[in-house]
């Protein structure tokens, strides 16, 4: 029998392979799991774990693998959400003490669809509280850490998802991204992180932050098993008003390596030397040159509304945070505070007691720019800029098939050295936000180390085609090997100080 805590390092081509021949079961690759987030608590990238119920959802995967009837490539396989995508029975707490104590009563698209592939969720990862943050610093589970460098942040919002599939707890993971809260973490932790086309993946489930950005998306270590993931996931979903029409078309058949005549746009704006670590900048020079051998033909482009996005985006964002959190009340369901005077000070205290500080500054942000007088100078111009940006991208593609940056301008940081920081920390996601804005799909995928730490390289596609991209980044992993290297183990372990 293979090992399975060995085998969770490996991609889901491995894994479904190893539980065919019948080399492990699925019991024991859930075990490997559950006893992998032991052996990294230090990276508090888990916050509650299904140990029962996972390992019985397990037994009865092995049964329909036994009988030649596996329900889908992803069938016994385990897997971690980010703990704002709800489960039926399973706590959901936005890393928010506002939601302490919460239970869904219901699960969300992506659960549902992950049950009917046979997938198994293990457990839920931290993030920052309600998504809000780009370093898993703000929760109240505590940050959760780099497994490259346990000092440095692991990126968020969905850090933890990215963390622990860089560590091996699971070989796939689901965050959300807003802002670029998927490929952050994952350009961070040397992972390759997913997100599709807006309305590609319901979003029924999904505790909102800001609906017109959110998008569900995968972590793995292979670009095929992302693709594998969105075919499991992706599809029309009636009780999500923004879910498209369109049927997810095969992906993985696609990624056949030729990527030979594919024109994709290099964006000047991307590419000042002032704008990034040249470190970071060095090394996606070095994947545009792989590329390059392959016979991709790269050619300069212009995106001239980019000095406006992050400002474009934390008006939106944030105004559409101070609705979608108006909910939490203490009324009908989460933290409500004792003794109330009256219902003004139950609202009052609630939401003070309930929320962290990252959380209160978007809602007071949005609350100020959707209120009399300001609304038409701020979040009616940001939409109108909103419109500008798209329209750029529209323009861009009209030359190439695809767009190349770098995920972000510098490595993980040191945990602490953004949090006084609020403008430096949304710099963090300065060459994310626009595909949020524009609804595009888009792909982290490693490209290098910079003083060990993993770089990330971007790939941003047209609108529903999601096979460029990820044809392009499998086409990458084909020619490197960034995607095989491995974070060091847990301190004591062989090889670590």
């Amino acid at each position: 029998m293979a090992k399975a805590d060995s085998l969770l390092a490996g991609d889901l081509s491995d894994l479904r392979g190893a539980l065919d021949r019948r080399d492990c079961s699925a019991v024991e690759l859930v075990q490997a799991s559950l006893d992998a987030m032991d052996a990294r608590a230090d990276l508090a990238a888990i916050v509650f774990r299904r140990d029962e119920a996972a390992l019985t959802e397990a037994e009865a995967a092995d049964e329909r693998i036994a009988s030649g009837k596996p329900a889908s490539p992803l069938d016994g396989l385990p897997v971690v959400l980010k703990d704002n995508i709800v489960q039926a029975g399973e706590p959901a707490t936005c890393a928010s003490r506002i939601l302490e104590g919460y239970v869904s009563p219901f699960d969300s698209g992506v659960v549902e669809r992950l049950q009917r592939a046979g997938a198994i969720v293990v457990g839920r990862a931290n993030l920052d509280e309600f998504a809000m943050g780009s370093s898993t610093e703000n929760s109240i589970h505590g940050p959760s850490r780099n497994p490259w460098d346990p000092e440095r942040a692991c990126g968020g919002s969905s850090g933890g998802s990215a963390a622990a599939v860089a560590a091996g707890l699971v070989p796939l993971a689901f965050g959300s991204d807003t802002g670029g809260s998927i490929r952050q973490p994952a350009s961070f932790c040397g992972v390759v992180g997913f997100k599709p086309t807006y309305g590609r993946v319901s979003r029924w489930g999904l505790v909102a932050y800001a609906s017109s950005l959110d998008q569900i998306g995968p972590f793995a270590r292979r670009v095929a098993d992302c693709a594998l993931a969105l075919e499991a996931v992706g599809g029309h979903d009636d009780r999500d008003s923004t879910s498209l029409p369109e049927v997810v078309p095969p992906l993985r058949s696609r990624l056949d390596g030729d990527v030979s005549g594919l024109v994709v746009g290099l964006p000047k704006e991307y590419f000042a030397p002032e704008g990034a670590q040249p470190g970071v900048l060095a090394r996606v020079r070095e994947a545009i040159g792989v590329l390059e051998g392959e016979g991709v033909r790269f050619v300069e482009i212009s995106l001239p509304h980019t000095a406006y996005t992050i400002a474009t985006y934390y008006i939106i964002a944030t105004a559409e945070a101070s609705s979608n959190l108006a909910r939490f009340d203490g009324v009908r369901y989460g933290r409500r505070a004792e003794h109330p005077k009256d219902l003004l000070d139950l609202y009052e205290r609630s939401r003070s007691e309930g929320f962290g500080a990252e959380v209160k500054r978007r809602i007071l942000l949005g609350t100020y720019v959707l209120s009399a007088g300001y609304y038409d100078a701020y979040y009616v111009k940001a939409q109108k800029v909103r419109t500008l940006i798209r329209r750029d991208f529209e323009a861009a593609f009209g030359e190439c098939d695809a767009i190349l940056t770098p995920t972000t301008p510098e490595t993980a940081f040191a945990l602490g050295a953004k949090a006084g920081d609020p403008l430096s920390m949304y710099l963090s996601d300065v060459y994310t936000v626009s595909a949020n804005l524009a609804g595009l799909p888009a792909l982290s995928v490693p490209c290098g180390f910079v003083d060990g730490m993993p770089v990330g390289l971007q790939l941003l596609g047209k609108p529903l085609d999601e096979a460029t991209i990820l044809r392009i980044g499998d086409a990458f992993e084909r020619r490197t090997d960034h995607h095989r290297q491995s974070p060091p183990g847990p301190p004591g372990s062989p090889g670590t100080d």
